[in-house]
């Protein structure tokens, strides 16, 4: 990086607008911190949320999803059932430079709790909101709090750029501006 990994991280937001809206410290007083951090970003989940439902008795096929095993959810709190699964976006728009890749990790203030958030990487000149997997692996309720830090984003940036980029391959999920779905 040459950088401090901070400064790094608060240069490429300036050139590449890689994170909007973009909170410079870590935020962290009566909330689940969110902002930069040593060597990296703590993203926020957003108040829309899609969970799991088995109403309809659909059977999950990331070929053909159903979307009605999913019901709509706008809310500062979401309460994700025991055993369940819901989906949510993130508060912050990405647009990762060529010579990036990210990984995401759940924070672990909630993984201490049993919830487990799950993220794949945001490849070199990817952009949109995050989609979010929040996992509820325990017997009881949990709550998911909106508009506060849920991961943390880990930049690696490449000696040499990609070859060939999410958007080089017209990535299915670019550009996305609300939950997506599993597409095929």
């Amino acid at each position: 990086m040459g950088l401090k990994p901070d400064h790094w991280i608060k240069k490429m937001v300036r050139e590449h607008r890689m994170i909007e809206p973009f909170a410079e410290e870590q935020v962290r007083d009566g909330v689940i911190s969110y902002g930069v951090s040593s060597y990296g970003y703590d993203i926020r989940v957003a108040d829309e949320f899609k969970i799991f439902t088995n109403v309809y008795s659909a059977i999950v096929d990331p070929k053909r999803f159903d979307p009605r095993s999913m019901i709509d959810f706008k809310g500062d709190v979401c309460i994700i059932p025991p055993n369940s699964f819901a989906l949510a976006r993130t508060v912050e728009y990405f647009r990762i430079p060529r010579s990036v890749l990210t990984v995401c990790l759940g924070k672990s203030t909630y993984a201490r709790c049993g919830i487990i958030v799950n993220v794949t990487p945001f490849e070199p000149e990817w952009e949109g909101f995050v989609t979010l997997e929040i996992s509820n692996t325990t017997p009881l309720p949990a709550k998911i709090y909106a508009n506060e830090g849920i991961a943390q984003v880990l930049f690696f940036e490449a000696d040499e750029i990609c070859d060939i980029s999410y958007a080089d391959k017209k990535g299915k999920y670019q550009g996305q501006q609300s939950i997506i779905l599993p597409k095929l």
